[in-house]
């Protein structure tokens, strides 16, 4: 869903023999071929500790950031149990941002590295997350269809062959299951309500449908990293595999609430046994990605600010690990 360098160990690699290095990848790939996870202190080819960075680095910066559209909610939810639940659920996110940077700092890049990259706009997250949340079913519909599209994209990653990314999925997929009902009975209590919450409901999937389809990343003839992820197993399966999934289980889930679909071109083809859906505006995609979506500047500001406001308690943290190194 969120896939958008640091070698520890390829530089030397750069050194060795090429007789050397070639049956280094070929032992690599066979262990790949067999299943078997690679672990943090196994040889592996300077790409795939950059793609890994890369990926893992932008899926952590997503759940943080993906923290912010529900968050300006908590206060505003329509009920205790709402707030609680949605608390609950942002809570959630930041771990799973603390997950995946432990997760990435084991392939030899530190924390702060990423937060700087996050920080100063060299590393991207989500796109979807730079979509604004004015109603109260944007909350909902940012769990039913943007965690539904999460847990199609990350279950597979479950099994990815890199061993702390694969068992840091396990947890996170639990928790996304939750978040993704959560989003679903909002919208079916909505739905189950007056004409006007009917249609903040219709709304509310009118705005987020064609950003979560755009969630899964380009098509794969436009793709530059789906087919080698997938020769390494960080993947399983491809873009267009994962969102034509998705377009399956979520239309007949529209379908049980009432709404409509908002795409003309929408239809079950009984050949394929799959929904043809229509054409994806990648040009839009691409203007987000790039930093001019509707709310690009407002989350990056966010973070900043939050992260100059959290300074002193990282001094203090750190002034404390060296208080109690001191004593040992």
């Amino acid at each position: 869903m969120y896939t958008q360098g640091l070698d520890a160990l390829g530089d030397e690699s750069l050194h060795l023999p090429e007789e050397q290095l070639a049956e280094l990848e070929a032992r690599f790939q066979a262990k790949i071929d067999a299943d078997e996870k690679i672990e943090p202190k196994d040889w592996m080819p300077a790409a795939y500790r950059m793609t890994l960075i890369r990926q893992i680095s932008q899926h952590a910066h997503s759940e943080i950031v993906g923290m912010l559209p529900e968050g300006n909610w908590i206060s505003r939810a329509p009920s205790l149990k709402r707030k609680c639940v949605l608390i609950a659920k942002v809570q959630d996110e930041g771990g799973h941002g603390a997950y995946l940077y432990s997760a990435a700092e084991t392939l030899g890049i530190s924390r702060e590295q990423m937060v700087e990259q996050l920080l100063t706009g060299k590393a991207k997250y989500s796109s979807i997350f730079n979509y604004p949340t004015p109603s109260w079913a944007d909350i909902g519909a940012i769990g039913w269809l943007v965690d539904g599209a999460a847990i199609m994209n990350q279950i597979p990653l479950c099994r990815c062959s890199y061993g702390p990314y694969a068992r840091a999925m396990v947890r996170i997929c639990k928790e996304e299951s939750f978040h993704q009902r959560q989003g679903f009975e909002i919208m079916m209590r909505l739905c189950e309500g007056s004409t006007d919450q009917q249609r903040m409901a219709q709304e509310a999937l009118d705005r987020w449908w064609w950003p979560s389809l755009m969630m899964f990343g380009p098509d794969d003839a436009n793709s530059k990293h789906t087919g080698q992820s997938m020769r390494w197993k960080i993947k399983r399966f491809t873009n267009d595999e994962l969102r034509q999934k998705f377009v399956d289980v979520t239309v007949p889930q529209a379908e049980f609430l009432g709404l409509n679909i908002p795409d003309d071109a929408l239809v079950w083809n009984e050949e394929t046994e799959h929904y043809h859906f229509g054409p994806i505006d990648w040009d839009e995609f691409q203007r987000v990605l790039a930093g001019h979506g509707p709310c690009n500047q407002e989350r990056i500001r966010a973070r900043i600010e939050a992260h100059e406001s959290g300074a002193w308690v990282r001094e203090a943290a750190l002034a404390n690990a060296a208080k109690q190194s001191k004593n040992l």
